[in-house]
Order: C-alpha cells, then sequence, then structure tokens
C-alpha cells in the first residue's frame, strides 16, 4: 500500500530541505524545560502569539460556557453554504483561534464557507475536561443558532494538532451525549494526537517541531497526575472510543511528525468502525508540515475538494 504519490517519492530530496528550514524556524524559540512551569507555559504561550496574522474579516462574539463566557472567532461570508466549527492547537497549553485566520479568510471566500473557531480553556489552568467541554458547548451552540445567525445548518467540524483531538471528542460527545453527531457532515482531522497513553512514534527520537519531552509535558499539563491506563479513557483518548456512525473524515499528517502513528490508527479505526475515511501521509513531513510551501498548495488543494464534496453530498 502507498502511502504518497510517485510525485511526492520524486519530491523529497526538496522536502527534505524544507523540512530542516520549517523546523529550525521553531527550534530558535528556545523552550526550556528547566524553568518553573508558569514561567515555561508564559514564554510558550508569547511564541506562540507572535507567529499570529490576525485577519480583519473575523468578528469575535461570546457564548455561554460551563465555566463562564466562551470566545468564538467567527469568519462570515455574503454566501453561506455551510458552517465549520474549528478547534485550534497548540497542547492544550497555548494558541488562539487567531492562529489560523488566514487560511480561515481563505477557505471561507473559495467555498462560501462561514468558520467558528473556539477559544477554549487552556491547561494548566484548565485541565481536563474544561478544554473538551468548552468545544462541546460550542458545538451544541452550533446545533442551535447556526442556520439562523450565520445563514446554514449544514455543519463540519475540525482541528489541528490537540485540536483534532478535540474535534473527534466533541463529534463523539454529540453522538454519544446528545444524538446529534449525524448534524455534522464531514471532520478535517489534522496531526492530531489521539492516544494520551502514548504510540510508538511518540516516543520515537527523529528531529520535529515535538519532542517525546514536550509531548508528556503537554499530556501531564491537560491530564495532571493521570496514569498511561487512566489515559485510555475514551473521552480523555478518543482512539480508544467505539468509533461507529461518526461523518466522513480527512486526516493528514507527516511521516515524520511524532504524532504519524495517532493519525494511522485513528484512520484505520475510524473505517474499521464503517466510516470514510481519506489519509495523506506526507514524507519528509514533520508536525505541522502543512506550513511547508510545497505541501501546503497541495493539501489545500485536497482539502477545498473535500470540504466542497462535504457541502454538497449529505
Amino acid at each position: 500500500m502507498k502511502l504518497w504519490s510517485d510525485e511526492l517519492e520524486a519530491m523529497r530530496p526538496r522536502l527534505r530541505e524544507e523540512a530542516d528550514a520549517f523546523i529550525a524556524s521553531f527550534t530558535s524559540e528556545v523552550d526550556d524545560p528547566s524553568l518553573p512551569v508558569p514561567e515555561r507555559v508564559a514564554r510558550q504561550r508569547a511564541a506562540a502569539d507572535g507567529r499570529v496574522f490576525p485577519s480583519e474579516m473575523a468578528v469575535d462574539r461570546e457564548i455561554s460556557g460551563p465555566g463562564g463566557p466562551v470566545r468564538l472567532r467567527t469568519f462570515v461570508p455574503d454566501q453561506v453554504d455551510g458552517v465549520f466549527l474549528h478547534i485550534h492547537g497548540g497542547g492544550f497549553v497555548t494558541g488562539s483561534p487567531e492562529m489560523t485566520d488566514m487560511l480561515h479568510e481563505m477557505l471561507s471566500k473559495e467555498l462560501n464557507l462561514a468558520f467558528v473557531s473556539v477559544d477554549y480553556r487552556l491547561a494548566p489552568e484548565h485541565p481536563y475536561p474544561a478544554g473538551p467541554d468548552d468545544c462541546e458547548a460550542a458545538a451544541l451552540w452550533l446545533l442551535e443558532h447556526a442556520e439562523r445567525e450565520l445563514g446554514s445548518a449544514r455543519l463540519l467540524i475540525g482541528g489541528e494538532s490537540a485540536g483534532a483531538h478535540l474535534a473527534a471528542c466533541t463529534l463523539l460527545r454529540l453522538r454519544d451525549r446528545h444524538d446529534a453527531v449525524d448534524r455534522f457532515a464531514a471532520a478535517n482531522l489534522v496531526f492530531g494526537i489521539y492516544d494520551l497513553s502514548g504510540t510508538p512514534s511518540q516516543r520515537a527520537e527523529q528531529p520535529d517541531l515535538l519532542t517525546v519531552e514536550q509531548i508528556e509535558y503537554f499530556t501531564e499539563l491537560f491530564t495532571p497526575g493521570r496514569s498511561a491506563e487512566e489515559r485510555r479513557d475514551p473521552d480523555i483518548s478518543p482512539l480508544y472510543a467505539d468509533l461507529h456512525g461518526l461523518p466522513p473524515a480527512l486526516f493528514s499528517v507527516g511521516a515524520d511528525d511524532h504524532l504519524v502513528d495517532d493519525t494511522l490508527y485513528m484512520a484505520a479505526r475510524w473505517q474499521l468502525a464503517d466510516n470514510q475515511a481519506e489519509l495523506l501521509v506526507y514524507p519528509e513531513g514533520p508536525h505541522g508540515c502543512i506550513g511547508m510551501p510545497s505541501l501546503f498548495e497541495r493539501w489545500f488543494a485536497t482539502l477545498t475538494d473535500f470540504l466542497r464534496r462535504a457541502m454538497t453530498e449529505r
């Protein structure tokens, strides 16, 4: 079974150069594990904020959440044919909806697709289940308000890294707690972490944006004091859930990502549960590889085709 095309195989030397440059652009932001957690978290958040380019098209609003108001960052084009619930990445500890402003601006114009991105509570101040609870609240708000306030009842969901994890968990909660998962037509799950007890690739020593130590650190801040077995609770590690009855999903990951096993395992289990799954694996790709120039254009074309089909086929 070939995981990527002959064209991508032939591009591997160029992709390796791009990957090295991509990793170097992040590792210049020194992450010091010797720092106390509050100072380390503050530095990591400041570094993440420094990579943000806000869009003038975005409009913020608030909804009621289980722990107080939840900010939603919205992109609403003149014509709305669907509404995408987006959940940002950042290891459950850093990040914000603004991280993907430019992507959402492009996709909203390309597809007449509204975006609603959740500013969920972050660890360590708000460990599990605060973040998942906020994402669930945003999904339930869309079920009730999307058509009237945004212009369409056709819903999609997705996210990157920790956001892909939270998107999968949100779908499972919608199915198991609210009998409403069928309201979501598709999921875009990008280099997610689905097993917080640790897949083999999470523990592999290889060049990447993520390190083994960082994965363990983020996991501990999100689920403090839990054992590996406790982290296999399906609400914490969706890889262990019964995955039946979920929408078609597009899975994307780089072959050199520390989370590559999470995507390979999750995509396979998604299909075994009789759901539709498409899998994109990019050779030489580290975590975050869709940010590499040669991969972004290919991924963007596949993503727009996937979302367009999801907006018209159901």
